[in-house]
C-alpha cells in the first residue's frame, strides 16, 4: 500500500493506494472524492486529528540509497580551474595571467564572430531542434552530407550521448591512455567497465593489443567491447594516429569513435569522409579549439546514417544554444580567416618546441596539436607547475601512469611566447 499526503486549497487530503483500487480520504467534515464505495481493502476515512497525525509523511529511510550503486562512489571528473577562480587564487587581474592549461585559442573568436552574436535579434526564441541550418553549413565546408551530421552541445555531448546509447552495467570500452580523461569518466556513468590498453612509449596506439582485446570477447562466447575511443591528435601527447592502424581497427567488432578536436592544427586532413565507407566510424569535431569559441560550447558528430534516427530521437530537443549556433555559423562563413589564425598558432607552436627544446632539464613532444608536451628531467615537475603559477603562467601537470613527471604547454599568441620562455630559463 502507499500512502500519498496532496494539499488541495485549505483542506488537506490523504491518498491511500492498495494493489486493487485507489480511494481518496478526507476528513470526516468533507465529503468523500471517491463515488464508488471504497474496497473493503482500503482505508476508511478517516479524521481530523487522524489526518494532522499523518502530516508531515516522515520516511525512515536515506534518500541518497535510492542512487545508482556504480554513481554513489563515482570518483569526479577534474576540469581545469575557471579562468576568474585562478585570478582570484593568484591574486592577479586576469589580464596579468598567461593561460597556457587549457588548450583554448589565445584570439578567440573572429570579430566576425563577435558582430553576429551582438546584432542578432532572437535570443528570446527557442533554437531549431533539428539545427538545420547549421548541419546544411557543416556538410558544404565537410563534404559529407548534413544528415550525417549532428551537431551537440560540445563533443563532450557527444562523447555522454555515445555511451548512454551503447553502454549499460558490465559492458566494456576500450581506452587508450594516456589520453582526454572523458572518454573514462563518461564509461563510468554508465556503470560500464573500461578496459585500458596503455599506449606505446612513443604514445602510439598499441594495434596488436586492441585488437586481441577486442577480440577476445568473441573467442571466449563474451560480448567484445563495444565502443573503441581514439583521439588523432592525442591529448595530451600530441601525435596523429596513421591511416593504416585507422584502417586495422575498422576491422573490429567494435564502434570506433575517433575524437579530432585538434585536427585544425595538424597537417593531416580529417577523416570526416570514412564515415561514408566505414558503419562503423563516429567522428567527433569541435568549434573550440581553432574557432576560439571553447565558452559557447559547441560540437558535433559525423555519424553512420544508421546511427542518425537513434541519435536524433535520443538527444534533448534544444541540446544547441542559440548564441553557439550564431557563433557557428558566423564562423563558418569567415573559415579562411579562421585558417589564417590556425597558421599563427602552428608557427608559434614551431617556435615554442625549439625554445623548450633548447632548455636541458625539458625533453617536449613534437606536437600536432596546438599543445605541446614536456618531460621534466631531473627536477619536481609539480613543482615547475606552481613556480610557474606563482609567476601567472598556468600550465598542466601530470603525474600518473604513462605521463611521469610532464608538463602540458598550450601554445598561447605570440606576445606569450618570450614571457613563457624567460619565466622557465629563471627557474631556479
Amino acid at each position: 500500500m502507499r500512502v500519498r499526503y496532496e494539499h488541495h486549497s485549505a483542506l488537506p487530503r490523504i491518498r491511500v493506494e492498495c494493489c486493487l483500487c485507489i480511494a481518496d480520504m478526507v476528513t470526516a467534515s468533507a465529503p468523500c472524492y471517491n463515488d464508488a464505495a471504497p474496497h473493503d481493502r482500503c482505508a476508511p476515512r478517516i479524521s481530523n486529528d487522524q489526518a494532522r497525525a499523518a502530516i508531515p509523511f516522515t520516511f525512515a529511510m536515506n534518500p541518497e540509497s535510492l542512487l545508482q550503486p556504480h554513481v554513489r562512489g563515482l570518483a569526479p571528473y577534474i576540469p581545469i580551474l575557471p579562468f576568474e577562480a585562478l585570478s582570484r587564487k593568484l591574486g592577479r587581474a586576469p589580464e596579468t595571467l598567461l593561460k597556457l592549461d587549457a588548450n583554448e585559442n589565445p584570439y578567440g573568436p573572429l570579430p566576425a564572430v563577435l558582430d553576429a552574436l551582438r546584432t542578432y535579434p532572437y535570443y528570446h526564441i527557442y533554437p531549431d531542434p533539428q539545427q538545420n541550418e547549421l548541419r546544411d553549413a557543416l556538410a558544404a565546408s565537410l563534404g559529407v552530407p548534413a544528415s550525417l551530421i549532428l551537431p551537440t552541445h560540445g563533443a563532450d555531448e557527444m562523447i555522454d550521448l555515445l555511451c548512454r546509447l551503447f553502454l549499460g552495467p558490465d559492458d566494456h570500452v576500450l581506452n587508450c591512455p594516456p589520453t582526454f580523461g572523458m572518454y573514462e569518466f563518461d564509461t563510468a556513468l554508465q556503470g560500464a567497465h573500461v578496459v585500458d590498453v596503455p599506449r606505446l612509449a612513443d604514445f602510439a596506439v598499441d594495434v596488436a593489443a586492441i585488437e586481441r582485446c577486442a577480440c577476445y570477447g568473441e573467442d571466449a562466447g563474451t560480448q567484445s567491447p563495444k565502443l573503441l575511443f581514439l583521439t588523432s591528435p592525442n591529448n595530451p601527447s600530441g601525435n596523429l594516429l596513421p591511416d593504416d592502424d585507422l584502417r586495422r581497427l575498422l576491422a573490429l567488432p567494435s564502434l570506433i569513435v575517433l575524437d579530432e578536436a585538434y585536427i585544425d592544427f595538424a597537417d593531416a586532413p580529417s577523416r570526416a569522409p570514412w564515415v561514408l565507407d566505414h558503419p562503423n566510424l563516429v567522428v567527433l569535431r569541435t568549434f573550440s579549439k581553432a574557432a576560439g569559441i571553447a565558452g559557447l560550447r559547441l560540437g558535433y558528430g559525423i555519424c553512420p546514417p544508421w546511427l542518425m534516427p537513434h541519435l536524433l530521437t535520443f538527444k534533448q530537443p534544444y541540446n544547441v544554444n542559440v548564441a553557439a549556433t550564431v557563433a557557428g555559423l558566423a564562423t563558418l562563413r569567415h573559415s579562411d580567416e579562421v585558417a589564417a589564425v590556425v597558421e599563427r598558432i602552428k608557427a608559434t607552436r614551431g617556435r615554442l618546441y625549439a625554445g623548450l627544446a633548447a632548455i636541458d632539464w625539458l625533453r617536449p613532444y613534437p606536437s600536432h596539436a596546438n599543445f605541446i608536451l614536456c618531460d621534466v628531467l631531473g627536477r619536481d615537475a609539480r613543482d615547475v607547475q606552481r613556480a610557474l603559477e606563482a609567476r601567472g603562467i598556468l600550465v598542466r601537470y601530470y603525474d600518473k601512469p604513462g605521463l611521469r613527471n610532464c608538463i602540458r604547454i598550450s601554445v598561447g599568441d605570440e606576445a606569450a611566447l618570450p614571457v613563457l620562455l624567460h619565466e622557465l630559463n629563471a627557474l631556479p
